[in-house]
């Protein structure tokens, strides 16, 4: 087998245990060892560490965990712990699909696009972009991959982006009382209507260029 050959093959699999791992565990797992260490910030603070870590296998959402980091921290401290925590997150599927590369059939096309969109747009801010619109994390981390956008600005974009979905989701989980399933829900339309119109008005200028160019 050829290292590209055994680099599709490694994406195939991971693919199948994201699958299988998203539908054998639930983010109902954490609400017990959250709610038992949320006095004790050092263990609370490795637990997260681990949820970030294992959150791209299981395909849980980032504002999830940033509840969770405003359940235990608080406002203050709990923004950039989990804007950190979601950053570093999601170079996880990032680096995966550029080890796995472009690959062929759907993984190309899907590599064409996004270099297409990026080349449009620019890799800082087609990622601020992606980020803002109301899109899950993990899928967009792996299209920047196969797209080869730079990974300073995967990260300084990521960053970026994730600020006010981060914002919410911590502010939400600081005023629980009592963490829940039912309370990891964090973002409202009025969010997903805003963050959508700043995501549409970062594209339009490279989108109106696009056109005319064509034309």
């Amino acid at each position: 087998m050829t290292g590209f050959a055994r680099r599709q093959a490694v994406g195939l699999a991971l693919v199948g245990v994201v699958a299988a791992a998203s539908l054998l565990a639930g983010p109902d797992l954490l609400v017990r060892p959250a709610r038992e260490l949320a006095g004790r910030p050092v263990l609370f603070g490795a637990l997260l560490v681990g949820v970030y870590l294992v959150r791209p296998l299981f395909a849980w959402p980032t504002s999830l965990v940033a509840v969770l980091a405003g359940y235990g921290f608080g406002p203050v401290a709990g923004v950039p712990v989990a804007l950190a925590g979601t950053t570093a997150s999601a170079c996880l599927p990032y680096l995966a699909a550029r080890y796995v590369g472009e690959g062929s059939g759907l993984v190309a096309r899907l590599g064409d696009t996004g270099e297409r969109f990026f080349a449009a747009t620019g890799d800082l801010r087609g990622m601020v972009a992606s980020r803002l619109a109301p899109a899950p994390s993990d899928p967009v981390s792996a299209a920047a991959g196969l797209s080869g956008v730079r990974p300073r600005a995967f990260v300084v974009g990521t960053a970026v982006g994730e600020i006010p979905w981060t914002v919410a989701a911590v502010l939400a989980g600081s005023s629980l009382d009592r963490l829940s399933t039912a309370g990891l829900s964090a973002v409202g339309w009025e969010l997903l209507v805003a963050a959508g119109a700043i995501a549409v008005a970062l594209l339009a200028g490279p989108a109106y260029r696009a056109v005319t160019t064509r034309r």
